[in-house]
């Protein structure tokens, strides 16, 4: 005779509690683990799929699909033309397949003789391709991008430690920052079904500089306060030597002069008077509506770099600005200049190759505006733009700049009879070629 357990109410609710308990944290789990697992498939699923869209290309992904459709369509409607297509297909594919087997252990590198170049100058770059194994390996296709454009070449079947080079030239009709590379290897079958692309070298830049001219130093006569030229500014302490005059309490005992002091019994200084350096701004306006052809803003680019090299060449200080572009989410236009790095020759004409005409920047008179704000101490500035700014334009543009400060507009018109005039207190010069420019400064000079 077995005994009756009997439980009290609340022993039976705690139990249905832990079964019910029990219950929810197995289906907590099996949540858990669906989610989990979900999750995991998910991401392999993205991990094949983004191998296999690196691999098959649009051709093979439509060759696939016609697989798919033939071989359902055939033995579903009976179609054994559709079959065999179907099967003929699906034998390409797999074929394909075979020429991805194995692997690209090659060593590829590419270089460039020289990283600056002139526009029109000629760009050699060179391709070396090595095996660093042991063994022999098969030959390999090798594309490398340029600009816009893409180079290949096939490298032969290289025995261990062989290399082979092969040497390709950029095209450099026009001015601009030339991305070459990266340099990738590819495996592809004959049908262009498949493709593996291994990048194997980092990109470079060529930078195609604007052609400059030799500006001689004396063109310089535009400035009229020359290097270290004194002004009538009187100060304590220069170069330029001006007077003696009763030494007066905070002067610099350095500059007594002790031969007058014993003449006169009192204590004497010496005076100078304030001397200067000629400061040479140059404003490059990219505006789009200041140019009527490209050839136009070409020329203004070359007279802004061969002004820029010319300034440093003679050590002076200078300054280049060129137009901001104005972002899109703007409401108004921005006004605020783009200051291109003036340290040596080779950094300036670097940001020249890379600066581009656009329709919302500042025009002539705004960059002008900012240029005079932001360049203290300017002596002469050169306002450069093409042939649209009219003659109001340009004196509204040299009116920014304080008195004192020698103004010339440079009016790039391809093709036109160079002329030099006065308008006012600015001087406008017109070129038609870039040669114009250093004659029409010499000119200048001489008269």
């Amino acid at each position: 005779m077995t005994g009756t357990v009997t439980r009290t109410p609340a022993e039976l609710t705690n139990a249905r509690s832990r079964i019910v308990g029990e219950r929810e944290g197995m289906l907590a789990d099996a949540i858990v683990w669906i989610v989990r697992s979900t999750a995991t498939g998910r991401q392999a699923v993205a991990r094949l799929a983004r191998r296999a869209g690196s691999v098959v290309t649009p051709l093979g992904w439509s060759l696939a699909a016609v697989v798919v459709v033939a071989l359902v369509s055939g033995y579903v409607l009976g179609w054994s033309e559709a079959v065999v297509a179907g099967w003929t297909v699906l034998a390409l594919l797999v074929i394909a397949t075979g020429y991805l087997a194995g692997r690209i252990a090659f060593d590829v590198g590419i270089s460039l003789p020289s990283n600056r170049v002139v526009v029109g100058d000629r760009a050699p770059g060179e391709v070396v391709v090595r095996n660093p194994g042991r063994r022999r390996l098969s030959g390999v296709h090798i594309e490398v991008p340029i600009g816009a454009g893409l180079a290949e070449f096939a490298s032969p079947a290289l025995a261990a430690g062989e290399e082979h080079s092969d040497v390709f030239v950029v095209p450099t009709a026009r001015r601009g920052i030339v991305p070459i590379g990266p340099v990738r290897t590819v495996r592809a079958d004959p049908l262009g079904l498949l493709r593996r692309e291994v990048v194997r070298a980092e990109a470079l830049d060529l930078f195609v500089h604007p052609r400059t001219v030799a500006i001689p130093s004396m063109s310089t006569g535009f400035v009229r306060d020359l290097e270290g030229a004194p002004t009538r500014d009187l100060t304590s302490s220069d170069i330029a030597f001006h007077a003696l005059r009763e030494y007066q309490p905070g002067d610099e005992r350095r500059y007594i002069h002790w031969k007058s002091t014993a003449k006169t019994g009192d204590y004497m200084v010496r005076q100078f008077e304030e001397t200067r350096r000629s400061h040479l701004l140059v404003a490059l306006s990219l505006a789009a509506a200041d140019y009527a052809s490209d050839e136009e803003f070409e020329l203004a680019v070359g007279a802004t770099g061969s002004l820029g090299v010319r300034a440093m060449l003679d050590s002076r200080t200078v300054s280049v600005v060129a137009s901001a572009e104005t972002p899109e989410f703007a409401r108004r236009m921005v006004l605020s200049a783009r200051h291109l790095s003036t340290v040596n020759r080779g950094r300036l004409l670097d940001d020249l190759a890379g600066v581009e005409t656009a329709a919302a920047t500042l025009r002539l008179p705004e960059l002008a505006r900012v240029a005079a704000d932001d360049a203290g101490g300017t002596s002469i500035a050169f306002l450069v733009a093409g042939s649209p700014p009219t003659a109001a334009q340009l004196r509204a543009a040299a009116a920014h700049f304080p008195l004192g400060v020698d103004v010339v507009a440079i009016v790039c018109d391809a093709g036109a009879v160079p002329s030099l005039r006065r308008v006012a207190d600015l001087t406008v010069l017109t070129i038609g070629f870039l040669e114009d420019l250093q004659r029409s400064l010499a000119k200048r000079l001489a008269t």
